[in-house]
């Protein structure tokens, strides 16, 4: 549970360090509102956790994703909430062993991929984000602790992020510049990327 809230706060310091440069990858290729969204949603999430005190991993991880929903336009609000939710509706216990983290992070995915539509190579979030729950899953499946399977995830999503640049953008809003969506890196992967590295860091300093 502390691990939990503690990822959430990191995660929700990471977008605040990094809101500038969310918004300029996301003016290069979408509505330029990208960091501005992320940092408002996760500043209502910081608020809504304040004095919640759930029976659970899932209900606090339900809260984040309904508060990011409610609070955020754009596609980042109902993306990052559906996955956020979807993961907490996968995990019913006080605290989550590896594999069942990665249980819920895999629910997650789900959740983006039934809401977007993507799939892998279309230059999204999920270029990040499925990477990282593939690396996180191997590591957990091999035994390996939770601070072990983060970096793993953490490194994946970031060269996840870094191979979107070269590719041409298929869904969202960088889908309508067609070529010219290429050689910039997406937004969303970067965010995913943020969301991951914030996992690893918080799990390195418990």
């Amino acid at each position: 549970m502390d691990l939990a809230r503690a990822w959430v706060q990191a995660i929700a310091a990471a977008v605040d360090q990094h809101k500038d440069h969310l918004t300029q990858l996301d003016s290069a290729i979408g509505d330029a509102d990208h960091g501005v969204n992320m940092h408002r949603g996760f500043s209502a999430v910081t608020a809504a956790l304040d004095g919640y005190d759930p029976d659970t991993v899932g209900a606090l991880l339900v809260k984040v994703g309904t508060t990011l929903i409610s609070s955020v336009g754009g596609a980042s609000g109902p993306l990052y909430g559906a996955a956020f939710r979807a993961a907490g509706k996968a995990l019913d216990a006080p605290k989550a062993t590896p594999q069942e983290l990665a249980a819920a992070l895999a629910a997650g995915l789900d959740g983006i991929r039934k809401l977007g539509a993507a799939s892998p190579g279309d230059k999204t979030m999920i270029d990040a984000y499925a990477p990282a729950l593939a690396a996180f899953q191997q590591q957990a499946d091999s035994g390996a602790d939770l601070t072990t399977a983060a970096l793993a995830a953490a490194q994946a999503a970031e060269d996840g992020l870094r191979a979107t640049a070269p590719l041409q953008a298929r869904k969202g809003r960088a889908s309508y510049l067609g070529a010219r969506s290429i050689g910039h890196p997406d937004p969303g992967a970067a965010s995913a990327a943020l969301v991951f590295r914030a996992l690893a860091d918080t799990a390195a300093t418990r």
